[in-house]
């Protein structure tokens, strides 16, 4: 019988990689940008340990800021800030070629611009993530509320099933609509596409913003993709 694998240890195990790798390269007064979401969470409770040897963090969420405020981590906003040292944040979905889906928590606005202000990105994501083709997941599309509509209909015409978040709003204050059954082989082309239509805040395929490393927890320990 094959062992169960326990996901969430694994989240922890890439998590605590990324932590080793962070803290080898931080200087003192460095700031460190702060992604959203469980293996990230995992992140946030190992580098807390270490907050002393950094300057503070960029979040890339409230639930995040507020995760590191409670370990007693200096979160700065990003306009205060000249540089950040490095970015660390989950996925959704990762292709061979690195390029990734993010927003199953709706904060994918805000993690593509920390991560684009970041000296480096680093991805982190137990095996499950990794898959041959972005799309199963699905692309989440924020929008401003006027364009819910409009822009379902653009989203339809490239030939998949839009779903909207009914009663969820983003840190933002903007909707966020899913597009479901496209097979994303072009990663970089369906971004700028879905990026263009008017009333698009930000989508969730980063292929612009592609990590400068992932690590992948799995059973048999972590393991990196570079594109």
């Amino acid at each position: 019988m094959t062992p169960r694998v326990d996901q969430d240890e694994l989240k922890r195990t890439v998590a605590l990689a990324a932590v080793d790798l962070v803290a080898a390269s931080l200087d003192a007064g460095q700031i460190v940008g702060v992604g959203t979401g469980s293996t990230t969470n995992h992140f946030i409770d190992a580098l807390a340990k270490l907050k002393d040897r950094f300057g503070g963090a960029v979040s890339s969420s409230v639930a995040s800021a507020q995760r590191l405020a409670a370990h007693g981590v200096r979160v700065v906003d990003l306009n205060e800030v000249d540089a950040i040292a490095v970015y660390v944040d989950g996925a959704d979905e990762v292709e061979p070629g690195s390029a990734l889906v993010k927003g199953g928590g709706g904060a994918h606005t805000r993690e593509k611009i920390v991560a684009a202000a970041a000296d480096r990105f680093i991805c982190i994501v137990d095996e499950s993530k990794v898959v041959d083709e972005l799309g199963a997941f699905g692309v989440p599309v924020e929008v401003v509320p006027m364009a819910r509509r409009s822009v379902a209909a653009r989203l339809r015409a490239l030939g998949g099933d839009v779903r909207e978040r009914r009663g969820f709003v983003t840190d933002n204050g903007n909707a966020v609509l899913d597009l479901h059954g496209l097979a994303v082989t072009d990663p970089d082309g369906l971004e700028a596409r879905i990026n263009n239509l008017a009333g698009v805040v930000e989508n969730g395929i980063f292929a612009v913003n592609r990590p400068d490393l992932v690590l992948v927890g799995s059973p048999d320990g972590v393991r990196e993709i570079a594109p």
